[in-house]
């Protein structure tokens, strides 16, 4: 379940233009995260990718529970994603400072992605609001 509400929260900071033409007054609350959304990116990104290897650690579930497992894993990618979109600028000075391929190649891909920030955040609140709901039906013991 708190994969789920921290993808909705993520995507909720990821699509901002499509909040703020629903409530005007959400853009005073946007501004006040905005100088933390790239530690929020880079925190979400790293939680994501947890959740991804989690997902191949545990490929039991995918006969046991295959339902959770897809869930789990495509809210985790999408977790990443957009995480890596949100925390980006930080992610190139933070770690990629003295390695001009390697933010070459990190470019490339945000170039790539980027325009689907809008629609990989209204994914990432169907699918975190199916975590949640699929949380509670489809529990592993």
């Amino acid at each position: 379940m708190i994969y789920g509400i921290t993808l909705i929260l993520l995507s909720i900071i990821a699509v901002p233009s499509l909040i703020l033409s629903k409530k005007p007054n959400a853009k005073e609350l946007l501004e006040k995260v905005e100088p933390y959304q790239g530690w929020i990116g880079i925190i979400f990104c790293f939680w994501g990718i947890w959740g991804l290897i989690t997902a191949v650690l545990n490929l039991r579930w995918l006969t046991a529970a295959p339902i959770w497992w897809i869930t789990l894993t495509a809210g985790s990618l999408v977790e990443a994603c957009l995480g890596f979109l949100l925390g980006f600028p930080l992610i190139n000075k933070l770690f990629l400072s003295g390695n001009e391929k390697a933010r070459e190649k990190t470019a490339q891909i945000r170039a790539k992605v980027a325009p689907k920030q809008g629609q990989l955040g209204i994914l990432g609140i169907i699918v975190g609001a199916w975590m949640i709901v699929a949380s509670f039906l489809f529990t592993i013991a």
